[in-house]
């Protein structure tokens, strides 16, 4: 590849300037596998150079984690260590942006004890609670990035070398992220422009319900919140400092009402949850919670992850994406959710953002659940979008309106 050195430095001028918009000294905390750690010393170079205090990298490795998996005792996964989770509490109270690099194996825990999985990630939210206040409310800038590493990548290209496979993750990365560009930070501010006027036009039309149909079975009924807000591209945090979530980010999305929730939806990518693989799945819905559930991979990791608590079975997101979009171009299954779910329509099973409701992060619990805002301990994304996905909104003065037709825009 071409000038690979100048492109690395562009991607990490991106996701420090424009991803977590790096303020002067403001800790930044980075997790990452290890097998990136040079990129991770070129985000910490940046982040210096921008004004960071302080960069600390949480560091993880999938060989450890899978040996841990296959020898430790069940003990273990039950409990989630208090110490990390109060270093990561620490830092977000000192006004820390978090800067995480989604690249793991989607085969990772292939075969292990689906109860020590379910166990892991129970004790995880429950570790991590007060510390994903901080995030879900977006009073601290965070960002998910990634990079590839040998095993993911040699699973989205297996036909081809490890060395190449790597080459061409990086390529389909670059791509997704406009680090082709010229100047990528000024083609992202456009980019974002683009998602705000589609999230001020449905703000605009304050939708009662969105109907979905599909040619592969989706016949679904989704309530919308009163005061629900649409989102997308990127946010202003407690500091009123504007950051990007997600990159890349294609999506525009809001949360469902808890109870309005009615019909059958059909998966249309893999969903890579806590290092398995669910595919050729179908939720069905009624009155908000799931009631029946079907998959061709994956089914009891899928049971475990509705069985989370009550709020795992309802829908805490709605998130438009066109199919006409640069990543679902590509045709590349990315078996990983922060590419897969931007080629695609999708919902989130678990928890509602606050912020998708207006007032909604000044709430109490009580006041949220009247609200029909849903909580979890757990928010999963998984991909329903088509090529001929239709979407029709339904104003509270009944009008209806084509939002999606053929699985794109309509308007």
């Amino acid at each position: 590849m071409e000038n690979f050195n100048i492109l690395l430095e562009k991607y990490a001028n991106l996701c420090i300037k424009v991803g977590i918009n790096i303020q002067k000294d403001q800790p930044l905390v980075i997790n990452a596998p290890v097998e990136g750690a040079e990129f991770v010393r070129l985000l910490a170079k940046h982040a210096y150079e921008a004004g960071a205090k302080e960069v600390h990298v949480n560091w993880n490795d999938g060989d450890l984690t899978r040996m841990k998996y296959e020898y430790a005792p069940m003990e273990v996964f039950e409990n989630f260590p208090k110490w990390y989770a109060d270093g990561l509490e620490d830092y977000a109270e000192k006004g820390a942006g978090f800067l995480s690099i989604s690249a793991q194996d989607p085969y990772l825990l292939k075969g292990i004890d689906p109860k020590k999985i379910a166990a892991n990630n129970k004790a995880t939210s429950i570790g991590l609670m007060k510390f994903r206040n901080y995030t879900m409310n977006d009073i601290n800038a965070w960002c998910v990035i990634s990079i590839p590493t040998r095993k993911w990548a040699k699973r989205v290209f297996p036909d081809v070398s490890e060395e190449e496979a790597v080459e061409k993750l990086w390529d389909a990365i670059f791509k997704a992220l406009r680090i082709y560009e010229d100047d990528p930070v000024e083609a992202w501010r456009k980019h974002l422009k683009n998602i705000e006027d589609k999230v001020n036009f449905l703000n605009e039309k304050n939708f009662k319900k969105l109907y979905y149909k599909s040619s592969k079975g989706t016949d679904l009924e989704v309530e919308l919140p009163e005061g629900h807000l649409w989102a997308g591209g990127g946010g202003k945090n407690s500091k009123d400092i504007y950051f990007v979530a997600n990159m890349p980010t294609e999506e525009v999305f809001t949360m469902p009402h808890k109870y309005g929730v009615n019909g059958i939806v059909y998966s249309s990518k893999p969903l890579n949850y806590g290092g398995n693989l669910i595919n050729n799945f179908s939720l069905t819905f009624k009155e908000g919670k799931v009631v029946d559930f079907t998959a061709e991979e994956g089914y009891e990791v899928l049971k475990d992850l509705l069985d989370l608590d009550e709020g795992a079975k309802r829908l805490g997101e709605v998130a438009l994406v066109p199919y006409d979009s640069p990543i679902s171009n590509s045709n590349i299954i990315f078996y990983n959710t922060l590419f897969d779910e931007n080629a695609s329509c999708h919902f989130a099973l678990g928890k509602a953002y606050p912020t998708n409701l207006k007032g909604g992060t000044d709430m109490k619990e009580e006041e949220l659940d009247k609200a029909g805002v849903n909580d979890s301990l757990t928010h999963v994304d998984f991909m329903i979008g088509t090529e001929d996905l239709s979407i029709v909104g339904e104003t509270r003065e009944g009008e209806k309106f084509q939002i999606f037709e053929n699985g794109n825009w309509a308007f």
